[in-house]
């Protein structure tokens, strides 16, 4: 969970996002519940993941090779 929440933080500071509350505000996202699984902190759906993942243009397969991939910098 903490390796998938720092790989969305990355994919939103990546997007211009620099805070939690910019990202949430622009797409209407639970500010909360989105900061915890950033932190690993939550148990994300596949739904919560998806909807997500949405907004970045990635496919949920995409983004587990993403994350696998040594190439990408967690922030």
């Amino acid at each position: 969970m903490i390796n998938i929440g720092e790989a969305l933080s990355s994919l939103r500071q990546m997007k211009g996002y620099t805070t939690v509350k910019e990202f949430t505000s622009r797409y209407k996202l639970p500010e909360i519940q989105y900061w915890r699984i950033e932190r690993g902190k939550a148990n994300l759906t596949l739904k919560s993941l998806t909807k997500i993942l949405d907004i970045h243009k990635l496919s949920v397969q995409d983004f587990f090779c993403l994350l696998s991939s040594e190439d990408f910098a967690f922030a």
